[in-house]
């Protein structure tokens, strides 16, 4: 299969978006690329300060690269870890995590996720506030 070249122009369907549901606070999702034939889908991911995804697992992983501002990633069962530009992540195929801006810091970045992705609860207040910790 040949490469594909993913235009910086983008049409009209693949624009900004809030995402709501399965996150907390002001999250904006940019699509860049979907395709539900191998379950890849892309996206540009822009949190505001305190804003963060559910927890959640990816059934072949998940790969994150701060391109802007600070944040969280945490595992279940783990203390929050603190991202900064230019951190990559990649979130073993099932394990069940969250990540999000700081405090005081938006924070954007490139979210590639492989496979179904499986939503669970909110992360609290408190599992969010346990990064003060650090």
């Amino acid at each position: 299969m040949p490469s594909t070249i993913i235009p910086a122009s983008r049409n009209a369907s693949a624009s900004s978006r809030q995402a709501s549901g399965t996150f907390t606070g002001t999250v904006w999702m940019d699509p860049i690329y979907i395709d539900a034939g191998p379950n890849i889908n892309i996206n540009h991911v822009m949190f505001t300060p305190g804003a963060r995804t559910y927890w959640h697992t990816h059934e072949k992983g998940q790969l994150l690269r701060v391109l802007a501002g600070s944040g969280w990633v945490c595992d279940k069962g783990s203390e929050p870890r603190r991202l900064n530009v230019g951190d990559t992540v990649w979130c073993d195929p099932g394990t069940t995590h969250w990540h999000g801006g700081d405090d005081g810091s938006f924070m954007l970045h490139l979210a590639v996720s492989h496979g179904k992705t499986v939503w669970h609860d909110e992360v609290t207040q408190e599992e969010y506030q346990a990064k003060k910790k650090k």
